[in-house]
C-alpha cells in the first residue's frame, strides 16, 4: 500500500519509498547539557544506519498518573533547550503539545508536533496543530479502533495541512495491559497515512506502579521487530542512559545497549521487507 509521501524538513521526507524514520530520545526534557549531549550521542549511534533521525523529548508531561510526578521544565525553558538541540546537534526535533494555545509557539521551534494518545480526539488541539502547517504526529489512543483514527487525521486535514503521521502504541485490554494488534498497522496504512510504531510505550502497564505507570523494556525488541516485518514508515523509541533513574517512563525506556541491539535488528529486517515489497510489486 502506497502511503502519502511528504517533506517534514528540506532534508527529511517520510513515505513508502523513503528511509525509515527513527524518532528517539528521552521521555522528558531534563537538564540542558544532558539533553544536548544525549541528542549528540544518539546521532552518533545512528550514523552507520540509513535511518532518518528525529530527536524527541517533551517539555511537559501533562498526563502523568499522579499529580506529584515530575512533568518537565515547561514551555519556555523546554523550547529553548530544543532550539539548541536543533542548532548545535543539527537534527530535527519533536515534542508533545497538550494545549491548543501552545501550538503556534511550539511550531516556531520544532519540526513535528505530537498529539498525545489520550488527546487524539481533542478537536481544537488537532486543528491548532494543523494550522501551524508543521507535520503533526497523532498517537492513536489506547481506546481507539484503528479504523477510527482517520477522523482525528481529518481534523488536521481540514485545516489544509496534509502532513500527518499516525503512531500506533497498543490498545488497552483489561485494566492496565496494552496489547499490540499488528493488523492495525496495515489498516492504518491502508488509509494512506505513514505509520509509526511506538515500541516503548506499547509495553507500558498504565498506572501499574504505585501512582505511576510501569513496563518491561525487554519486550520492546520483539514488538518492534514484528512491526518492521509488517511494514511501517518509522519507529518511535524512548532511550535513556540510565532509565531506572529517569524522571518518567523509566521501566519501558531502552538502555543504550538495547537500543544498539535493536537498531541492527531492524536495519536487517527493514532491508528484507523492502526486497520482498519490490518482488511483490514486480
Amino acid at each position: 500500500m502506497m502511503v502519502s509521501t511528504f517533506e517534514i524538513t528540506s532534508n527529511l521526507k517520510v513515505g513508502t519509498e523513503e528511509p525509515l524514520l527513527l524518532i528517539a530520545g528521552p521521555c522528558v526534557i531534563e537538564e540542558r547539557d544532558f539533553t544536548i549531549k544525549w541528542a549528540e550521542k544518539l546521532k552518533e549511534v545512528l550514523k552507520p544506519y540509513p535511518f532518518q533521525f528525529v530527536f524527541k523529548a517533551s517539555y511537559d508531561k501533562a498526563n502523568r498518573t499522579s499529580g506529584l510526578s515530575p512533568r518537565g521544565p515547561g514551555l519556555e525553558q523546554g523550547l529553548s533547550i530544543l532550539s539548541e538541540v536543533k542548532s548545535k546537534v543539527g537534527v530535527p526535533v519533536l515534542t508533545d503539545v497538550h494545549e491548543s494555545t501552545e501550538c503556534a509557539l511550539v511550531a516556531e521551534v520544532v519540526d513535528i508536533l505530537q498529539i498525545p494518545a489520550f488527546l487524539c480526539r481533542q478537536t481544537t488541539l488537532l486543528q491548532s496543530a494543523g494550522k501551524t502547517n508543521k507535520t503533526v504526529n497523532i498517537k492513536k489512543g489506547q481506546f481507539l479502533h484503528p479504523d477510527d483514527i482517520k477522523y482525528a487525521a481529518e481534523k488536521v486535514k481540514q485545516t489544509g495541512n496534509p502532513k500527518i503521521l499516525i503512531t500506533e502504541r497498543g490498545t488497552c485490554f483489561g485494566y492496565r495491559d496494552l496489547v499490540v494488534d499488528m493488523r492495525s498497522l496495515s489498516r492504518i496504512r491502508q488509509q494512506g497515512f505513514p505509520v509509526i510504531f511506538d515500541g516503548t510505550h506499547s509495553v507500558q502497564q498504565l498506572g501499574g506502579g504505585v501512582g505511576k505507570s510501569i513496563g518491561n523494556r525487554f519486550e520492546v525488541l520483539g514488538l518492534v521487530r514484528a512491526a518492521v516485518a509488517v511494514g511501517i514508515d518509522g519507529v518511535f523509541l524512548e532511550v535513556h542512559p540510565n532509565p531506572d533513574f529517569a524522571p518518567s517512563d523509566g521501566p519501558n525506556m531502552l538502555t543504550l545497549e538495547l537500543f544498539r541491539t535493536l537498531l541492527e535488528q531492524i536495519y536487517r529486517l527493514n532491508e528484507t521487507v523492502k526486497e520482498l515489497r519490490l518482488k511483490t510489486d514486480e
